[in-house]
């Protein structure tokens, strides 16, 4: 949003020498009214030149006086306004300490430009062509880590990963258990629904079947003709593959197998104890445990894990499981059970495969804002009509992209996905520093030359654009400082662009204004007939003279209808009693709507909305999440240093920590995993003395060899010292975020409190992380930000009342997209805290102008402050939220969760930043 807060309102001068008047532009404006380019400038505007101050408010202004050499005309009389005696001026403060000596560089940057428009023009088009070079580093094999760039650096989980990888072995090829790994095993899944009410039946289990031989049958032919079936990549248990399914792999050896005496969670066939958890869900227990019921199967082929050739075989077959499942579905005519599939590379390919679908949108976005930026800038004067020189403006927008782009690639800045969106962004946010440099190129006088007149629109444009810009690239440049890779680079990228942005307005952009300068001037020219240039010109002429209608005096105003509406009729009517009175109760109701919504955001991202919505992903994790809900992930509890076992009293406080986790209401106590206690048992049936160090230690290799499982889980050393160990517990009811949170604090909490050095661990904490370091992320990244606001809004704009009103306006709209982010489904993740940040440089950019406007008002009433408040900035308030939202409000189109998340936080900041600056702070200041 371009809009300059410390130009609102000219301050009185002490009264000068007078000076020759000079033409004023196509209207006494209330910008073209400083003493010069030093001087006091009034506020810019749209794409169109700067309205007359309002008559309603009886505001009484001094003409323009003369920036530059150059002819002089006669000035147009004031507005109509009330005696000068009766006005009762208000003293404003001093706010020039830093425009002015601002507004003097670009000043003379601007006649620079003016004086040599090509090498302005073509400097920066050479720059983007080389820098654009930079785009060949693009990333095209879509290897993008989703474990690196959204889940936090540093999280704990991280750590304690590093930990079992160091601590335990993960040498597999004899007995292989999946909840033993320290980091996901490659797998491909299925999940199977009965359309009966239970699955538990022959012909069902026979269809299953069907589908289990079809998949173990599937075999991928590599390039080099070498083929790979199933057999040879999937994980091995004493040399067999692990079958999918413990129930359906017992029931196909044993088709007379008695369904009606399975228990549940616990089954026991021919002796061996297997756990059914997450194996069977929509389960209907009867007494004992019996299962009378089960809705869905869950089939599971895990893969081999190694380094090398053995990861590119698992992948190979994987990837031909996903090309081949939906057809050979289909083959098998499947009647009674409907199947959903999935592997532990469909998250990464689905995420990659949504980058593809957003590319057209922006060709969309492009072309909107063009259109945009056309009719904010057509003007029916034809000398003055700068609907070209918009286009150019989009189109140096778009060279800024490239550039910083570019640059960062060249650099070595990593490209993440979310970095699409910055595009959208930047189309309608970049495109608002065009429109203040038109408006203040229309605000000078035809009579100039083009050096003079790109001086003083310079001059007038200088703070605008520089306070736009710095308050939008910190609020970016802030959120460096996140947990999450992702959101430092997108802030990293979008913040270099909007610099570039800058940097391309005031070089190719204004040497464009200043081209087109000369073609007014040429057409001007060839419009009047020589010697009287007063004088009307033929209608042949004007009709000529693409693409307007007319000539309009050089010095008649052009007040765009919007700021008369503003004065005339939305002005007087927020500042009626019984408007001011429905305000109130609308920002009560507004204000307690969104607290509610706060306390109902869900935290973190979900997974599945890493893909597009047609995406096979999204059944899957629906019929896993009706399904098997109930049971969690197995956590790991690791003694994470040297204790003897042996001794009964540290033996006693193990089991008191461990009875403890199998006390929460997140941990199933009947499905817990330990060996010690399995070795208590072993070491009783022996009737060996388990608190003797010499037999305990000794018993233990013999113990390991009837339990191999369990040799994964002890840490004995050569000098027969028990580092570590681990137990196992089943977690459940953590199927939202909140619960999920709540479970890795409380088990993080218990074994931290415990006598016994412990630590919890289960992979899935890599990713559950986030749900905790969002919240404390966000907070951090908002305060920082808004504290870079508010030291802005004191040097820029130092005015107390002023800087109360931006503080209240930022936390307002926080909390405001925070809570409706609730009601829209979004969750507080890493893609919605982006917006969030970004929120508070739109929120002080609406919220900062417009009440400066008010308190640097000399108008004696407080409505008659908030009403040329409004003349004076409600259009472009209006404007610049209007342009952001067609930038990128085609995302709303696109079918993945990151790119619709985008578009409706920036909708509700523009929606909420609009009205905080168009309703509720105008009335709200007219009460102090």
């Amino acid at each position: 949003m371009s809009l300059n807060p410390s130009k609102v309102a000219p301050e009185p001068e002490p009264e000068p020498e007078p000076e020759p008047e000079q033409e004023a532009g196509p209207g006494p404006g209330p910008e073209a009214q400083g003493p010069g380019p030093e001087g006091e400038s009034g506020p810019p505007a749209g794409p169109g030149p700067e309205p007359e101050p309002p008559s309603a408010a009886g505001q009484d202004r001094e003409p323009e006086r003369g920036r530059a050499a150059g002819p002089s005309a006669e000035p147009p009389p004031p507005p109509a306004s009330r005696p000068e005696a009766l006005r009762a001026p208000r003293p404003r403060c001093r706010t020039d300490c830093l425009e002015a000596p601002l507004s003097r560089a670009f000043q003379r940057l601007g006649r620079k430009v003016g004086a040599h428009p090509w090498v302005f023009l073509l400097l920066p088009v050479a720059l983007t062509a080389v820098l654009g070079t930079g785009l060949m580093y693009l990333p095209r094999d879509g290897d993008e880590d989703l474990e690196e760039q959204y889940t936090p650096i540093g999280s704990p989980a991280k750590a304690e990963r590093r930990f079992v990888q160091g601590h335990f072995t993960a040498n597999d090829s004899l007995v292989f258990s999946v909840s033993r790994k320290s980091t996901d095993v490659p797998y491909a899944s299925l999940l199977v629904v009965s359309d009966t009410e239970t699955l538990l039946e022959p012909d069902i289990l026979e269809e299953i079947s069907k589908v289990d031989d079809a998949v173990q049958a599937l075999t991928v032919t590599q390039d080099n003709g070498t083929q790979i079936p199933y057999s040879e990549v999937c994980a091995k248990n004493q040399g067999a593959c692990v079958p999918p399914n413990p129930l359906l792999f017992a029931w196909k050896r044993n088709k007379g197998l008695n369904l009606t005496a399975i228990t549940f969670p616990i089954y026991s066939p021919a002796g061996q104890i297997v756990s059914l958890a997450n194996i069977l869900g929509g389960t209907v227990l009867g007494p004992s445990q019996a299962l009378l019921q089960a809705k869905a199967m869950r089939l599971q082929y895990y893969l081999e894990t190694g380094e090398g050739e053995e990861n590119e075989r698992s992948k190979a077959w994987t990837i031909h499981f996903l090309t081949k499942f939906g057809s050979f579905e289909k083959s098998l005519a499947l009647k009674k059970i409907q199947v959903v599939y999935f592997s532990s590379l469909s998250r990464k390919l689905e995420f990659e495969a949504t980058s593809r679908t957003v590319v057209p949108l922006f060709h969309l976005a492009y072309l909107l804002i063009i259109l945009f930026a056309i009719v904010s800038c057509y003007r029916c004067d034809c000398v003055r009509n700068k609907m070209w020189v918009a286009v150019f403006g989009v189109v140096s927008a778009g060279l800024a992209v490239v550039s910083s782009f570019g640059l960062m690639l060249y650099v070595g800045v990593p490209f993440v996905l979310i970095v699409t969106n910055s595009p959208f962004l930047i189309l309608g946010v970049g495109v608002d520093d065009m429109f203040i440099m038109i408006s203040a190129w229309q605000k000078t006088s035809l009579a100039d030359s083009v050096s003079e007149r790109m001086s003083a629109a310079y001059s007038q444009a200088a703070v605008s654009i520089t306070i736009t810009t710095l308050t939008n690239v910190l609020a970016f440049y802030t959120g460096v400082m996140s947990s999450f890779r992702s959101v430092q680079y997108f802030c990293i990228y979008t913040g270099t662009t909007l610099l570039f942005c800058y940097f391309y307005s005031i070089t190719c952009f204004g040497a464009c204004m200043a081209l087109d300068g000369k073609r007014e001037e040429v057409c001007l020219r060839w419009l009047e007939k020589p010697g009287t240039p007063g004088q009307n010109c033929s209608s042949f002429k004007k009709s000529c003279c693409l693409p307007g209608s007319s000539l309009q005096d050089g010095w008649k105003a052009d007040i765009h209808p919007m700021n008369l509406f503003f004065r005339d009729y939305f002005g007087p009517l927020l500042t009626s009693t019984k408007s001011k009175i429905f305000v109130v109760l609308l920002y009560v109701s507004y204000i307690i709507t969104s607290i509610c919504g706060c306390f109902r955001v869900e935290e973190g991202l979900d997974l599945r909305n890493l893909a597009s919505d047609d995406s096979y992903i999204t059944p899957y994790f629906n019929v896993e999440e009706e399904h098997f809900s109930t049971y969690g992930p197995r956590v790991m509890v690791i003694v994470t240093g040297v204790l003897d076992y042996w001794d009964k009293d540290a033996r006693q406080r193990l089991e008191k920590c461990l009875a403890d986790f199998e006390n929460s209401e997140y941990v199933d106590e009947n499905l817990t995993e330990f060996w010690l206690r399995e070795y208590v048992n072993y070491m009783e049936n022996l009737r060996q003395d388990i608190n003797d160090k010499t037999v305990f230690l000794s018993t233990i290799p013999t113990f390991l060899m009837e339990f191999p499982l369990f040799a994964y889980d002890i840490n004995v050393t050569s000098s027969q010292e028990i580092v570590c160990s681990r137990a196992f517990i089943q977690s459940i009811g953590i199927s939202s975020s909140t619960n999920k949170k709540l479970m890795l604090l409380q088990f993080r909490d218990m074994a931290e409190k415990c006598d016994v050095p412990l630590m919890v661990y289960n992979p899935a904490f890599i990713y559950f992380d986030q749900f905790s370091a969002i919240v404390e992320n966000t907070v951090r990244n908002v305060v920082v930000a808004s504290a870079a606001m508010f030291i802005v809004s004191l040097l820029l704009i130092p005015h107390p009342l002023c800087s109360l009103w931006v503080t209240f306006a930022i936390a307002s709209v926080i909390v405001g997209v925070t809570g409706f982010m609730a009601f829209w489904n979004v969750n507080l993740d890493s893609i919605s805290m982006i917006n969030l940040v970004i929120c508070i440089g739109f929120s002080f950019d609406f919220a900062a102008h417009i009440s400066y406007a008010f308190v640097s008002s000399a108008e004696p009433s407080a409505n008659h402050r908030a009403i040329e408040a409004l003349y004076l900035l409600g259009y472009p308030v209006l404007q610049s939220a209007v342009s952001t939202i067609i930038g990128v409000c085609v995302l709303y189109a696109a079918k993945a969760y990151i790119f619709r998340t985008f578009f409706k936080i920036m909708f509700l900041v523009m929606v909420f930043g609009a009205a905080h600056g168009l309703i509720f702070i105008p009335v709200f200041l007219t009460f102090f």
